[in-house]
């Protein structure tokens, strides 16, 4: 193929090249030329792109921080959690979901899938590798990634391309408030919650009306805790499903027919009449529809899963703001 001629050529002929080849092997880092792509990141992402890159016959390396595939659904996900997406529209190319699969497969059901879609196309990620740097060297015309073991050991690896799919939630991101030093309770992320089952009987506390915001507290009374939740921002939220179908599946459709403006109001009203005005309930609508909003912003609407019912019965209790936490008392 042109781009492995292309390096072979480069490493034949390119006095550069050779000198910076020598540099790296005589450094405390070993080196790699892959004759493809390298991948940051085994996450669905990064299995679909190898996997597609395989079907042309491009070879590639994927390189992951963590020890599995798909951490963030393996290691920093709550038990409860589904596909809030119907599996048609979740599924990676060139392998559909199971047929015995529901309509919204659970957790462990699609890391199932995507274990299943990496042994299939043979796809073997370098786990424990985090990628350190990266940089474009302009002289070879390739790029130079640094990776580092658990051990500390360095590896450099030249590639002609770069793919980044390292996903848009890899990071958790902990909001600063007044007292929280002095707070002698359990304060954790979403991404270290796991059940409610740990909470029950107990007062908590949920920052942020998001999907997961809104099903953790969902969690928490299915397990006879007492959540309140902290509205900081309007949000949308739409019913998963709606005229037997859902949502985001109809919305999809009607986008090919009707401009995004005008879906956005479609949605809109039949919420209304599905959910109610959930102004009412604490949930201020923002001025832009969901759909827009999505595209200009990159906020999503909550799906709801049944929360909203738990707010208007009350067993939900909601908070306009939190702007300090107090130590708890014995």
């Amino acid at each position: 193929m042109d781009y492995l001629s292309e390096i072979e050529g480069k490493q034949a002929h390119d006095p550069m090249f050779l000198e910076k080849m020598k540099e790296s092997s005589s450094s405390s880092s070993s080196c790699l030329c892959v004759p493809g792509p390298v991948i940051v990141g085994a996450g669905p992402s990064g299995l679909a792109t190898a996997a597609c890159l395989k079907e042309k016959g491009v070879p590639s390396v994927i390189l992951e921080r963590s020890n599995c595939m798909a951490s963030l659904w393996q290691l920093k996900t709550y038990d409860r959690l589904r596909l809030h997406l119907p599996k048609q529209f979740c599924e990676l190319p060139l392998m559909g979901f199971p047929t015995g699969f529901p309509t919204y497969p659970s957790k462990q059901q699609f890391v199932d899938y995507l274990e299943a879609y990496a042994r299939k196309f043979d796809i073997k990620p370098r786990f424990n590798e985090t990628v350190s740097q990266a940089e474009y060297d302009p002289t070879l015309g390739f790029w130079r990634v640094t990776s580092v073991g658990v051990k500390g050991k360095e590896m450099e690896y030249v590639c002609r391309w770069l793919v980044v799919a390292t996903g848009e939630n890899a990071e958790a991101m902990m909001p600063e408030m007044e007292g929280m030093g002095e707070f002698s309770g359990d304060i954790r992320h979403t991404s270290l919650y796991k059940s409610g089952e740990e909470f029950r009987g107990k007062r908590v506390l949920v920052v942020g009306c998001g999907n997961s915001g809104m099903e953790v507290c969902l969690d928490l009374c299915n397990h006879n805790a007492r959540p309140s939740l902290v509205v900081r921002d309007t949000v949308h939220v739409l019913p998963q499903e709606m005229l037997g179908t859902s949502t985001f599946g109809l919305s999809m459709w009607l986008l090919k027919w009707f401009p995004l403006r005008l879906v956005d109001r479609f949605l809109l009203i039949v919420s209304w009449l599905m959910l109610g005005d959930t102004s009412r309930f604490g949930l201020a609508r923002p001025h832009l529809g969901p759909l827009q909003l999505k595209n200009l912003s990159g906020k999503t609407p909550v799906l709801d899963v049944g929360t909203l019912a738990k707010i208007k019965s009350g067993d939900i209790k909601n908070c306009c703001c939190c702007r300090y936490v107090r130590a708890s008392r014995a």
